[in-house]
């Protein structure tokens, strides 16, 4: 095998008391690649940088095959000393770099270059912060959280465009799906150590369970056989205990290794303090609309959330996903139509931006506003045991919130949150600096919750899992709200969430209710079998010429390519719309 391009060996790491790495190992080579995977805090984002040559290990060696170029993206870009996007990005560049596939780059993710890091958001920093990373063309990439902030068709684009690229690449993110897609390798960050896995992340729960399975083993069969020494030491004869001073010995060692192994960190206990009980209506929407100055943000929209249900609410950034939420939950008044919320409803909020923490506040006076208790639904429960739920420990009480990570200021909106009564729960991108473990905490926690939850997210895998149904964003103004999850809404528009795409007209057929019938041709039953893997087999076509497509080279390098994949995708779009529609119309047809 070819030498690595680079490999980092022995890494320690200790920032004051807390040793993040213990003799971490990774070796990357060409066109690799790797997702790496771990708790918040467990050292990802340092390994991260060190890697990109960012921070000096304590310990360690950091070695990079001679002539390698390596981009790493930041979780925060710095725009200091940068007067445009367009500078900053075009300053990434090396000597011999092309400066137009910066500029396509920026055009592609829907920025001009003149904006002024000043005025802008945190979505239109990461993409800025994306083209810079990605115009150089390295032969290392490496990605610190890249979907952050990101909008769905963004975060579509660029799972297309990390596809097309030959480099290799290292990839941090709490997007299972992202991961799932451009992942081969998994590196696990679990105590200080990295335990590679020879597959992508789809493989990776299963294994990191039946690593902590083998573990729990070895711990118990541990145990017992400290018992059995014990019992000889107690128990055997005085001569033969002088004579055998060597077990004495290993039983010490036993114990030392006993105590020294450090499992994984405890889970997050998530308990809500539940409000009074909410009639059947939450929130009933009528022909609804909100415009500033020309643009139409939301028009003539209706909608009716019964008791109990998970609603998302999805669409690129600037649709007005927040706007919409807004609305609904009564913080905002429509320009026209009404909103109707139920009496007894009682809302808990939880916004994206974490502007209700003050930088000045410790953790503790975040929880209690400066008293020792918290009150949740099974009664009042001291700070520090609250902290603990929330992997905080009891030293980073009056730690200030301007130093907590990303992932530890989403933990603590969560705690903050889940500490109010409430029985409307309303999350806006709750997912943004979660692990992976928290995710499925947070997801069981909402399959759970007695009450109702609106939430704005561009996590599709946590959309799946969560939502029994999705509104979202047809073109300018204009929102529609389908049953189930994600992929549910994907089947049943048979487009993806779009800033440009236009609301499909339905069949007049398809809305009229049908009676059903009983029988089916026999061709009709054969197409009914089939079409899930006819539809299936197109999908992955056009994910292929989407990828082909995804190259902003092809058009100059080779027209007729452009031309052929470009009329090649019309063809199977609107194929793949035929089939999906049959489908539906025959399911329909066969009471399904």
């Amino acid at each position: 095998m070819a030498p690595p391009l680079l490999h980092v060996r022995d890494i320690e790491q200790r920032f004051g008391n807390t040793q993040v790495l213990d003799g971490a190992e990774c070796a990357l080579h060409a066109g690799e690649r790797l997702c790496v995977v771990g708790r918040n805090g467990s050292g990802k984002s340092t390994l991260l940088k060190i890697m990109a040559g960012l921070i000096e290990p304590d310990a360690g060696s950091v070695f990079v095959q001679p002539g390698t170029t390596i981009r790493y993206l930041p979780q925060e870009p710095d725009f200091t000393g940068f007067s445009s996007l367009g500078d900053y990005v075009q300053a990434g560049l090396a000597p011999g770099d092309d400066h137009h596939r910066a500029q396509r780059l920026l055009f592609a993710l829907g920025l001009g270059g003149e904006e002024s890091p000043e005025y802008i958001s945190g979505g239109e920093a990461r993409r800025a912060a994306l083209a810079r990373t990605l115009a150089p063309k390295p032969d290392v990439l490496l990605l610190d959280e890249p979907t952050n902030h990101l909008d769905l068709p963004t975060i579509e684009w660029l799972e297309h465009e990390l596809a097309s690229l030959s480099c290799a690449l290292v990839l941090i993110s709490h997007d299972r799906r992202f991961l799932e897609r451009l992942s081969r390798k998994t590196l696990w960050v679990d105590r200080g150590q990295c335990r590679l896995l020879g597959k992508g992340f789809t493989a990776f729960e299963d294994w990191r369970d039946d690593v902590l399975e083998k573990e729990e083993l070895e711990q118990h069969k541990l145990a017992r056989k400290i018992v059995r020494e014990e019992h000889w030491l107690r128990y055997g004869v005085t001569a033969r205990r002088k004579r055998n001073m060597r077990r004495v010995k290993n039983l010490q060692d036993l114990r030392a290794q006993k105590r020294g192994f450090e499992g994984p960190k405890g889970a997050i206990t998530l308990n809500v303090a539940e409000g009074r009980g909410a009639g059947k209506i939450i929130i009933e929407a009528k022909g609804i609309g909100k415009s500033y100055g020309d643009k139409t943000l939301v028009s003539d929209f209706s909608c009716r959330l019964t008791r109990g249900s998970r609603v998302g609410i999805v669409g690129p950034n600037g649709a007005g996903k927040t706007t919409l939420l807004n609305m609904l939950i009564g913080q905002s008044a429509p320009d026209t139509g009404s909103v109707k919320i139920g009496d007894t409803v009682d809302l808990v909020s939880m916004d994206q931006n974490r502007a209700e923490l003050k930088p000045q506040w410790t953790l503790k006076e975040a929880l209690t506003n400066g008293g020792d208790m918290v009150d949740l639904a099974s009664g009042r429960k001291h700070v520090m045991a609250y902290m603990k739920d929330f992997l905080f420990t009891p030293d980073q009480a009056g730690t200030p919130v301007s130093v907590l990570s990303g992932g530890e200021k989403a933990r603590l909106m969560l705690a903050r949150a889940l500490a109010l009564p409430g029985n409307f729960l309303v999350l806006d991108e709750p997912t943004n600096d979660l692990d992976l473990e928290t995710l499925d905490l947070l997801q069981a926690f909402l399959a759970d919750y007695a009450g109702t939850v609106m939430l704005v997210s561009h996590d599709r895998d946590f959309l799946d899992r969560v939502t029994t149904s999705i509104i979202v964003h047809e073109g300018p103004g204009l929102w529609r709200e389908y049953p189930g999850g994600y992929s549910d809404m994907l089947r049943q528009r048979k487009t993806a969430v779009s800033a440009d795409k236009k609301p499909k007209k339905q069949a007049q057929k398809s809305a009229k209710p049908r009676s059903k019938q009983t029988k089916l041709s026999f061709k009709d039953q054969h197409a009914l079998k089939t079409l899930p893997g006819e539809i299936d087999a197109l999908e992955k076509r056009i994910e292929k010429i989407n990828a082909l497509l995804a190259d902003p080279d092809l058009f100059t390098k080779d027209r007729k390519r452009f031309d052929q994949a470009s009329a090649a995708l019309g063809e199977a779009t609107a194929r793949l719309e035929e089939m999906e529609l049959r489908w539906l119309e025959l399911d329909e047809l066969a009471g399904g």
